[in-house]
């Protein structure tokens, strides 16, 4: 007994000698450890499998878009099933006519602009043998034979990155067809989905599962209309100027800022550096300037007023969270990673903030049988009750 109770007192000893904090740090450091090996294997099968996530994360992206139109007709007393049609032909044609558009207006201006590319480029040439940096046309020549030389010698390389180059755009056309596919089956049976999903947890857990969903969803799908707004105001103001400057292509630049314009701060960026590019060939340096002007001023606009006011409250995030997101998100998945980093950290923000509230812990387990497919009782009144209902207080917005 006495070994015993000196061995004790010597355990004492010991664990009076280790501060609380440092017990507290060791207690928490095996689950942190746990929850980012987990994390880190989700996001190395997210990439390995990005064929396939991608398509649905844009599938996801889409029906919350279209999805209010769905429940509108609906609501106005078409049948579920013409509405899921009406709404999927919609987007189809919208999509169509967007191509369309781009390749029609492409087609029409290519020979000008292969044209004026050429002038542009001797123009350019005359310039160095005028400036005062002493480029003579023996200086541009011997670049350009030495280019070639080095495009001879890694002839593979340029063809593996060819290649592979066209291995992208094959992906990308089969990523949209299977992107539209899902999207017809979520508006079709999205519910219905969910709630298999939600099924795959434990009966105990299916209440908050469920609840932190529609919280989430509810963020997606206002993450998306807004950025909707967000997009179509940058694409605007960029095709406005280059309309104002006379350049070619004006359509297919708006529509390229529209579509970069969903990775925040930076697409609209990357994609007005090809305006500033088509006004340095067509029209010169002063309308190139000009250009680049408007591309500031847009991205300024968005940085400072859209992302704050519009963006910043409908997600509920912080700007710096938004640009924290979108550079952790591109560092990760590159392009994929960063146009749905933001979505993400929203619904993650909103799932986590109802959880943390508690209010599941008063609510039923959802119904083991499918979801209601639209709302059946007193029309538009009853569906706004239901959503005001399913909204948690903490992801209210004034999207």
């Amino acid at each position: 007994m006495a070994r015993r109770s000196e061995h004790e007192e010597e355990r004492d000893v010991v664990a009076r000698a280790i501060p609380d904090a440092v017990r507290i740090a060791g207690a928490w450091s095996w689950p942190l450890v746990g929850a980012l090996v987990l994390a880190g294997l989700v996001v190395y099968l997210v990439i390995l499998l990005h064929v396939v996530v991608v398509p649905v994360l844009v599938a996801v992206l889409i029906t919350g878009l279209v999805n209010p139109v769905k429940a509108r007709l609906v609501t106005a007393g078409l049948p579920r099933g013409l509405a899921v049609a009406v709404t999927f032909l919609g987007l189809l044609v919208v999509v169509a006519a967007l191509v369309t558009l781009v390749v029609l207006t492409i087609r029409s201006g290519f020979d000008g602009i292969q044209t004026r590319t050429v002038e542009a480029y001797r123009t350019f040439l005359d310039y160095l043998r005028t400036s005062p940096f002493g480029v003579s046309g023996q200086d541009v020549q011997s670049a350009i034979d030495s280019a070639t030389t080095w495009l001879q010698r890694n002839s593979g390389t340029v063809l593996t990155g060819a290649l592979s180059g066209v291995s992208t755009v094959g992906d990308i056309g089969v990523g949209l067809v299977l992107s539209l596919f899902i999207t017809l089956f979520f508006l079709i049976d999205g519910a219905g989905i969910w709630r298999w999903c939600v099924r795959l947890a434990p009966k105990r857990a299916r209440a908050a599962v469920d609840g932190a969903g529609r919280a989430a969803w509810l963020s997606v799908g206002e993450y998306v209309r807004v950025q909707i707004i967000v997009a179509l105001i940058d694409a605007i103001g960029i095709g406005l100027v280059a309309l104002l400057l006379g350049l070619p292509f004006v359509v297919p630049i708006a529509v390229l800022v529209f579509l970069a314009a969903f990775i925040p701060f930076v697409g609209a960026i990357v994609t007005g550096g090809l305006a500033v590019l088509v006004a340095l060939v067509y029209a010169g340096p002063v309308a190139a300037l000009i250009m680049l002007g408007g591309v500031i001023g847009v991205n300024q606009l968005e940085s400072h007023v859209l992302q704050p006011l519009l963006m910043g409250s409908a997600v509920r995030l912080h700007p710096v969270a938004v640009v924290l997101a979108v550079a952790s998100g591109s560092i990760i998945a590159g392009i994929g990673g960063a146009v749905f980093a933001v979505p993400f950290t929203a619904a993650a923000n909103s799932a986590v903030k109802y959880l943390a509230g508690g209010a599941w812990k008063d609510e039923p387990p959802p119904p083991e049988g499918p979801m209601p497919t639209e709302p059946e009782e007193g029309g538009r009144a009853a569906r706004r009750r239901r959503r005001r209902a399913e909204r948690p207080e903490d992801v209210t917005t004034v999207a």
